[in-house]
């Protein structure tokens, strides 16, 4: 009896033909950008101090403006009023003027996302190192690049937005507030639409936002990264430490200080654009609610220091991204 040919695919030592085709087929690579989306999203979820802080501030400001606005004697309500003669501008002002509480409701938010942002940025990546999490994620197909990309994209990008969405909201609900209050005196609105111009207001809010929290504090956030992803302990000493022993130093051995110069100039803005005077001529730290502000986009773009602090942080973030590929948990 002949004895019937096997097939090949039947043979233990051959490969088998779905396995070859298993082999073969590739599975569908996911974009970069919808990995970057979902890491932004983890961020959220780890770090939900992200926007919860600056909500609680937001409702305590609401909450005490409610108080303050229903307690406060009708006769010490505002009333300020504005003249143009020759170019002058003259402000005449009766009773309390809330455009300061507009302004100090705004600070508060844009304080609290500010601290909110450097505590984060000093534990991304330190965080992950610690709690050994940072094994799961480089078994992910997900780049040292993606993630440290969107751990920044967070104080540059996301606060900001985040904080300006909440700002407008409160000053909104500040706004109806004290319509409604006088509505419940038979007082006259005119006078308040007149002196708190919000929707004009919030464009510039925003591109204060936009031009110190993201671009011109851009070196900061990426500084506070590079810590964290290199300290073994205590990121924020660490981060402080180098400018302070510098500035120390500098003073010691060549009694200059270029090195404080250079973290007041970062912190506060180029010359003739100190972000202080973003809040009006008395230069009280607040922002600006006042619609003769002008806006100078031009001269900002213009400013060397913006783009040196911009490669500064370029740099920063190639060295957290290399520190990260090689970095063990703690």
């Amino acid at each position: 009896m002949t004895p019937q040919s096997v097939p090949e695919t039947a043979n233990p030592g051959a490969p088998h033909l779905a396995s070859e085709m298993w082999v073969a087929t590739e599975l569908p690579r996911t974009p970069e950008a919808r990995r970057l989306f979902w890491l932004i999203r983890r961020e959220f979820w780890e770090n939900r101090s992200l926007y919860i802080a600056p909500l609680a501030v937001a409702a305590l400001i609401v909450l005490g403006f409610l108080y303050s606005a229903i307690r406060i004697p009708a006769d010490n309500v505002f009333l300020t009023t504005t003249t143009v003669v020759n170019g002058t501008v003259t402000r005449a002002q009766h009773g309390i003027d809330p455009i300061q509480i507009y302004d100090l409701a705004a600070t508060l938010i844009m304080t609290s996302t500010f601290f909110v942002a450097i505590f984060y940025c000093l534990d991304a990546l330190y965080s992950e190192r610690r709690d050994r999490s940072i094994l799961f994620w480089k078994s992910l197909p997900l780049s040292d690049l993606t993630t440290v990309l969107s751990k920044a994209t967070i104080p540059l990008i996301l606060l900001p937005l985040l904080t300006w969405v909440i700002t407008v909201v409160t000053q909104t609900l500040m706004l109806l507030i004290n319509l409604a209050v006088f509505h419940a005196r038979g007082m006259d609105t005119t006078a308040l639409h007149t002196n708190l111009p919000l929707a004009q207001n919030s464009l510039l809010l925003l591109y204060h936002l936009v031009a110190i929290d993201a671009l011109w504090y851009a070196p900061i956030w990426a500084w506070l990264l590079l810590i964290s992803a290199w300290a073994r302990r205590t990121p924020l000493l660490w981060a402080i430490l180098p400018p302070f022993a510098l500035t120390i130093l500098e003073a010691i051995t060549l009694h200059t200080s270029y090195v404080s110069r250079f973290l007041t100039y970062r912190l506060h803005g180029p010359a003739g654009m100190d972000f202080r005077t973003l809040h009006g001529p008395e230069g009280v730290g607040v922002m600006s609610m006042s619609p003769h502000f002008q806006i100078t986009p031009a001269q900002f773009l213009a400013t060397p220091g913006l783009w040196i602090g911009l490669a500064l942080a370029a740099i920063f973030l190639a060295a957290a991204i290399q520190l990260r590929r090689y970095r063990n948990p703690l």
